[in-house]
């Protein structure tokens, strides 16, 4: 069947309740990594960053309010460019806070979406979390030791895949729960190392299958805050998602979305940024 005119899928955003998921292979998981443990790890404190505390908790003005139910209620492809530049919240259970700035996503349109886990409209109890309301999220285990996190949008089994952050806080607490899934004595990892993939994001924001269905807009562990304005608007690269070969026409089609120049992104189109840029 020929792919779908760019006006075609773009009336699509409209359509009400129909959620996709994430490809069955996100991105290829960290090298070496362990499988991870279903509990918190314990860790040693930082030695060089302190916890930093959310407005939400405390009051402390150092960040804003955390983003409520109204902006997740809206389309797929709106939401995972909405979610760009936005600030991911993990609030450990000793008080630590792990922060990072989205700098790429996936959108997953649902039943119609070849790549999506809500494929023909399939439920099941796995993938329930794209079913429910807009800022559930949607955690699945995957190669037998990664975990991915999405969150449902507008549209039955319809969602956002969240693929790499740019640490801003915590990042010696994230080094340390990445390198609890590493072999050995295995090199100390780069900071833009950290997040630069939907499984390392996991494995440094300590998620797993516990934070599955939880709803974004409300949860005391993970949230959302307004990120900070820029000098400009960064430009957003619309690219083919990752790992999803056997979806047919759909492997093609732009529904993952970074911003340019950024050193955290997971994988790189030169391609599609030529495009951008034209």
């Amino acid at each position: 069947m020929p792919a779908r005119s760019g006006t075609q899928l773009s009336r699509k955003l409209g359509l009400r309740k129909q959620r996709p998921l994430v490809a069955e292979r996100p991105q290829s998981p960290p090298d070496g990594a362990h499988t991870p443990c279903p509990k918190e790890p314990r860790l040693e404190p930082p030695k060089t960053l302190a916890p930093q505390r959310s407005v939400y908790f405390s009051s402390s003005k150092g960040h804003p309010a955390r983003l409520g139910s109204d902006f997740f209620d809206q389309p797929a492809v709106a939401l995972a460019q909405a979610f760009l530049g936005q600030v991911l919240v993990r609030r450990l259970s000793d008080g630590t806070e792990l922060r990072g700035r989205i700098v790429e996503t996936e959108a997953y349109l649902g039943p119609e979406d070849e790549a999506a886990h809500s494929r023909g409209g399939r439920q099941t109890p796995r993938n329930r979390g794209m079913f429910m309301k807009p800022g559930t999220l949607y955690v699945y285990f995957i190669y037998g030791m990664y975990f991915c996190m999405n969150v449902s949008s507008q549209g039955d089994g319809a969602c956002v895949l969240l693929r790499a952050l740019e640490p801003l806080g915590g990042l010696e607490t994230m080094r340390q729960l990445r390198s609890t899934h590493r072999k050995g004595s295995a090199r100390a990892l780069k900071d833009r190392e950290l997040c630069s993939g939907p499984s390392k994001l996991c494995q440094a924001l300590a998620i797993d299958k516990s934070f599955d269905q939880r709803d974004l807009a409300k949860d005391q562990a993970v949230w959302l805050e307004q990120g900070p304005p820029g000098p400009r608007e960064p430009a957003v690269v619309a690219a083919a998602r990752v790992g999803i070969g056997s979806a047919g026409e759909w492997v093609q089609k732009p529904l993952r979305f970074y911003i340019q120049g950024s050193p955290w992104v997971s994988v790189v189109d030169r391609v599609a940024e030529r495009g951008t840029q034209a």
